[in-house]
């Protein structure tokens, strides 16, 4: 089993509310292109992948990337919390010429060799 899962938290609600997650060399790259272009009042742009995931994708996806089939555990929903998130990254394509490179899931199996690399899990 991997450990990343034996101590695994709650989610808060039901799991159904979206954020528009990226891999971090999606945010180095979007920061070296911003280096690279000459900006005029250095315009606000979102980096991210352009597409939501809930938190149970989130969860489907782990399970499917360790072969295991742990189910979600959920605590009552957080006052405050916003249901969905989505980024639009149309500035920082057209402004930096940004595309993501690495999508949610590749993000994830990245992070989860890296993980076992370092021998965490």
């Amino acid at each position: 089993t991997i450990r990343l899962f034996k101590s695994h938290k709650e989610g808060f609600g039901d799991g159904e509310q979206s954020r528009d997650f990226t891999y971090v060399e999606n945010a180095v790259r979007a920061n070296l292109l911003a280096a690279e272009v000459e900006l005029k009042d250095a315009p606000v742009v979102n980096i991210a992948c352009g597409a939501r995931a809930t938190l149970n994708e989130i969860i489907a996806l782990l399970n499917d990337l360790t072969q295991q089939h742990l189910p979600a555990q959920y605590a009552p929903e957080r006052a405050g919390d916003i249901r969905h998130s989505h980024a639009s990254i149309a500035r920082a394509t057209e402004v930096l010429d940004y595309t993501p490179n690495v999508d949610v899931r590749e993000g994830l199996r990245r992070t989860l060799e890296w993980y076992k690399a370092q021998r965490k899990i």
